[in-house]
């Protein structure tokens, strides 16, 4: 007897002439199509379209707040460009929606929940979409931020339905709408209350079959939407600059989906359907969308991670927080935990100081108004949720503590010493130090298990990473109350065994580092940017260190370079720079000069400060650049990895992702090593070596590229030429 599966599209018919499909994935929190359940759903459609008693059907979902996730991304990464298999999957999801929309009577999609992708294409195969009031109910076609476009006609529906240029507006920045932009769209039919969502689909189907306008919607969408050729020209001549201009080239899914916009919307829907298949199937399994998938499962497994290994652990509730420094430090995060609902007091001893942190977390959150972040009521809310104070005594009933004070370690521990005495049993003691020994300053409380670091990056209010340092005593509980913290304030946690720099600062600074060390060998500061802006890096190292502030830059990389000074090579640029009063963009001059804020200008007067410091000047090209920018810090995650810093090779992705704004698209340092292959990358080592033990492979790298292995289980074999 065959094993009994669970169906994942439950089919009824209700008052006795509708059909009720209820997408219910077994064993999942999400739908997703993957190609079980397209063959479920052919089947089910198959079956409907047979039927000559039913005068409509209505799609919905059984999962509160899901509607359909999408396609299954673990299928789609395992596929390659333009193979079979890839143009099967393709073949399988149109002629789903197509059959859906061939059905002898009115249909309409019930979307109670997430919509996105594959699950959005699918609704727009019926005829009517109509959306409950869920907080979860949003649609969109995300698959350009995975690398891909939509493939199952969702660049020529869409286009159909809403014009051009709002479709690719939508489709080409993969972006979300929320259900009230959705019905201004003309995307749904309606907005109603979820619990009405069945009964006004039923009147819905009953309005459809006795004024016929669904076979009028049917008739007009196999229509070519007809623009001019200057309007065709004018249209997509702006919106591929738009594009453009956000991808900055390294990214091919959002031209590629404006160019099957382009090629179909002025043809029937069955050829501009064929221009979108064409432009989808060589970007199925290419690097890029492989690297944006991993990203995307790596972001998964930092959402579900608690923290610590032991499953038993618990974290504990967090009712109130308390941020010690009102600067901008202090009052991001006091700022963010606020508008998550979580009451912060904000104390600074300094009266105007802390005037001015109140007064940042209350621009932040009228920013935020500005764009439609937050309603005038939210953003109330969240500013009654901030206290103030100028003494640590009020601190008696918080629950976690941030310090958030100058990076002097002297002063932190005299802080927790005052701090400590007053906190309630089981309060948590942090530190928001970038640079500093966890271990080294928990030696100064009474309660080592019960402190940790817990590093926001700048600025706080954009920034989502979160480094969680645990010490050598710190407990597990203490970890995972912190991230679970995190999480609930909307950032992303990353755990890291305390050491110099601990993550993301430490795998940087050899790029730092290695900028300036460039910067003396006749290297432009211009140069280098471009190289690592080319790379795909926002921004250059030396662009970088202006953001930073040179005085930041040179104190926290003396910490590091003392740390690792074997690997760490001696320049005295920014000590220059620095005595000379020219710390970056806060005084108006760095490296390059700023008479506004911004992109800073070349300034002749540098050019003079830099020459005393060459050492034999060449010119330097730039695959040496950006080979020697990136290649020691790659060593140095290895080590990082290597020593147990972090529990995952994606954790040091993610980190330099989410920290450092790494391109996304080489899915992060270790991933752009597996891509390349570690046998290319020990070559290009091997001709830097004369430089120094940053540019030695480390032995884990060796091990690997002798077994044909790379950092993750499924690297790529070989790897292609390395290239900017």
């Amino acid at each position: 007897m065959a094993p009994f599966t669970p169906s994942a599209a439950r089919l009824e018919i209700i008052d006795g002439n509708i059909a009720l499909l209820t997408l219910d994935q077994p064993g999942s929190r999400a739908n997703t199509l993957g190609q079980a359940v397209l063959r479920e759903l052919q089947s089910r459609v198959k079956e409907l379209a047979t039927r000559t008693d039913l005068t409509g059907l209505i799609l919905c979902s059984g999962k509160p707040g899901m509607f359909i996730a999408g396609a299954d991304l673990k299928e789609l990464a395992g596929a390659r460009p333009d193979s079979e298999t890839a143009r099967g999957m393709v073949r399988g999801g149109l002629d789903l929606v197509a059959a859906f929309e061939a059905l002898p009577f009115p249909t309409v999609a019930a979307i109670d929940g997430a919509c996105m992708g594959g699950g959005t294409e699918l609704s727009l195969g019926f005829d009517y979409r109509i959306a409950g009031s869920h907080p979860k109910t949003e649609i969109g076609l995300p698959e350009t931020k995975i690398g891909l476009i939509p493939g199952w006609g969702g660049t020529q529906r869409l286009t159909r339905l809403i014009g051009p240029s709002l479709a690719a507006e939508m489709i080409c920045a993969g972006e979300t709408v929320k259900v009230p932009r959705a019905r201004q769209l003309g995307i749904v039919f309606d907005v109603v209350p979820s619990d009405q969502l069945l009964e006004e689909s039923r009147r819905l189907l009953q309005w459809a079959n006795q004024s016929g306008d669904y076979r009028e919607i049917r008739r007009r969408k196999k229509l070519p939407v007809g623009l001019t050729e200057e309007q065709m020209t004018f249209t997509f001549a702006v919106l591929h600059a738009q594009v453009s201009a956000k991808t900055g080239g390294h990214y091919p899914a959002p031209l590629a989906a404006l160019n099957a916009i382009a090629k179909g919307c002025n043809l029937p829907l069955e050829d501009g359907l064929k221009a979108e298949t064409e432009a989808f199937l060589p970007l199925v399994g290419s690097t890029i969308s492989r690297n944006l998938i991993a990203v995307f499962f790596m972001t998964q497994r930092l959402q579900k991670d608690p923290g610590v290994a032991d499953a038993s652990v618990k974290s504990r509730d967090v009712g109130q927080v308390g941020v010690i420094g009102a600067g901008i430090m202090g009052a991001g995060i006091a700022g963010a935990n606020v508008r998550r609902g979580v009451p912060a007091l904000l104390i600074d001893a300094v009266p105007a100081g802390l005037e001015k942190g109140v007064a940042a977390v209350a621009k932040s959150l009228q920013g935020r108004v500005e764009i439609g972040r937050m309603t005038i009521p939210e953003a109330t809310a969240a500013l009654a949720r901030l206290s103030s104070s100028l003494t640590v005594n009020a601190l008696s009933d918080r629950d976690v503590v941030i310090e958030a004070i100058v990076e002097n370690e002297a002063a932190k521990v005299k802080l927790y010493g005052e701090v400590e005495k007053l906190l309630p049993p089981g309060a948590i003691l942090t530190s928001n130090t970038s640079t500093i020994s966890i271990t080294r300053m928990a030696k100064s409380v009474k309660a080592p298990e019960r402190f940790a670091g817990m590093h926001f990056f700048n600025p706080v209010d954009r920034m989502q990473l979160v480094e969680v340092i645990r010490g050598e005593k710190t407990a597990d509980a203490t970890v995972s109350t912190l991230v679970a913290l995190a999480k609930h304030i909307g950032k992303t946690p990353i755990v890291v065994r305390d050491c110099p720099g601990f993550l993301v600062n430490r795998i940087l600074f050899p790029y730092l580092n290695e900028s300036l060390v460039m910067l003396e060998e006749g290297a432009s500061p211009r140069g280098l940017d471009k190289a690592a802006t080319a790379f795909g890096m926002p921004m250059g190292p030396v662009a970088l260190n202006d953001l930073v502030g040179l005085d930041t830059s040179l104190y926290a990389g003396r910490v590091i370079n003392t740390a690792f000074a074997d690997r760490a090579a001696n320049t005295h640029i920014l000590e220059d720079l620095v005595a000379a009063g020219r710390l970056g963009q806060k005084t108006g001059a760095g490296f390059y000069t700023y008479a506004k804020p911004g992109r800073g200008a070349d300034d002749p007067a540098l050019a003079a400060m830099l020459k005393k410091h060459h050492k034999d000047p060449r010119e330097i090209g730039m695959e040496e650049m950006t080979d020697r920018l990136f290649l020691p810090m790659l060593t140095e995650a290895s080590r990082v990895l290597s020593e147990g810093i972090v529990r995952e090779p994606g954790d040091v992705d993610m980190g330099l992702i989410l920290g450092i704004g790494f391109p996304p698209f080489r899915g992060g340092i270790l991933r752009w090593a597996d891509t390349v292959g570690l046998p290319n990358v020990l070559a290009k080592l091997k001709r830097y070596e004369h430089l120094g033990s940053r540019f030695q492979p480390t032995e884990q790298m060796r091990r690997l590229a002798t077994e044909g292995k790379g950092f993750y289980p499924d690297a790529q074999r070989g790897g292609d030429l390395l290239e900017v």
